[in-house]
């Protein structure tokens, strides 16, 4: 009798645990692939721009133009491919803007897009970010505006020589040139595809970024730009100005 009570116990706790299971799968699948956003329109766009940029003039935004009001300029010239909370594989969201320039290593020219004050890294190959003490969406809280990519795939720099490794906190204006697209990742000799990523970060009230690769460190761009870059409400339309 207790051989007989402890297997149907068993039985039990071994369905109690596969429908837990089950309903974690279940979740898991409705936010991450089901109700994440759908790349695969604005990916084969992307591949469509980087192979005949020439025939889609009228997708690419123009370095320095304001949407109307907008308070930031566009930081480069092209396609804005990928958005802001895109996701390319289960889990992921993407943390910024992906802007392809349709061209070679180290031609497409990167623009500050609003006044701030630049620092680089010393470890950091491709990459600068620029403190904006004064929010102009919010004036009472400090952001970032994160560029990188601005190398070639084995971290040869695009950056201008105005900002060496270990510049800290130099003031550059709107329009000031910071580089040029370049197709480093992260891991030489593994490119990407040549193109700027920018996200704007948040601050930790102590006066230092938050860490970028995480969405929850950053903004949706699209009231900075007075464009539509959340992944979530893109419309079908190519993303330019309005």
């Amino acid at each position: 009798m207790v051989n007989v009570r402890s297997s149907q116990s068993l039985k039990k706790f071994l369905i109690a645990i596969f429908s837990l299971l089950f309903v974690v799968l279940t979740v898991f699948a409705y936010f991450f692939l089901i109700k994440r956003p759908d790349t695969t329109r604005r990916s084969t766009h992307v591949m469509e721009y980087i192979r005949y940029p020439d025939k889609h003039p009228e997708w690419a935004v123009t370095a320095g133009d304001r949407c109307e009001n907008a308070p930031f300029s566009m930081p480069t010239n092209g396609y804005i491919g990928f958005l802001w909370d895109d996701s390319f594989r289960p889990g992921h969201r993407h943390s910024g803007l992906d802007i392809f320039g349709g061209m070679e290593n180290g031609i497409t020219p990167i623009y500050a897009a609003y006044d701030g004050y630049l620092t680089r890294q010393s470890d950091w190959k491709s990459t600068v970010i620029i403190r904006i003490p004064s929010d102009p969406l919010q004036p009472d809280r400090q952001i970032w505006m994160y560029y990188t990519h601005m190398a070639d795939e084995q971290g040869n720099d695009f950056i201008s020589e105005d900002f060496p490794p270990g510049t800290r906190e130099i003031f550059v204006k709107t329009g000031t040139l910071l580089g040029y697209q370049g197709n480093f990742s992260g891991t030489p000799g593994n490119p990407t595809g040549v193109h700027l990523h920018f996200s704007i970060v948040e601050d930790d009230d102590e006066g230092h970024f938050l860490n970028e690769t995480i969405i929850e460190n950053t903004l949706d761009p699209s009231p900075y730009f007075n464009i539509i870059l959340n992944a979530n409400q893109s419309p079908p339309e190519i993303p330019i100005c309005p």
